[in-house]
């Protein structure tokens, strides 16, 4: 498409109020608010997908922290030679929320 793209053809359709309401509403949900981009985006592409990526940030956060505590492992170990029971429990804690906050995200993934 060129920035020129003239738009010179008109479609008008009717829609009762609570169609209307519904139209509006999932406008809203997908943060257009000129309703001529939404109509012609839901035409020619079919659906409006806005997608909350908290989940995956919480989940990338989780997964800075775990390879940072096993960095200050390593580093420990390799320094004096001693692992202790906290550095195995911490890590698997750490792994722990990891898979819990993996199989939260696959759940919401799969209901789409």
């Amino acid at each position: 498409m060129t920035k020129n793209l003239k738009r010179s053809k008109q479609q008008i359709f009717r829609v009762n109020e609570a169609e209307l309401a519904l139209i509006k509403e999932k406008m809203s949900v997908a943060n257009i608010r000129n309703k001529e981009a939404y109509y012609r985006r839901m035409v020619l592409d079919g659906y409006v997908l806005r997608l909350d990526f908290s989940d995956v940030r919480k989940m990338t956060r989780l997964l800075s922290n775990a390879t940072n505590n096993l960095n200050q492992i390593a580093r420990r170990v390799n320094s004096d030679g001693n692992m202790y029971a906290e550095d195995i429990q911490k890590l698997q804690t750490d792994y722990e929320l990891l898979c819990g906050q993996t199989r939260m995200i696959l759940q919401k993934l799969a209901k789409i």
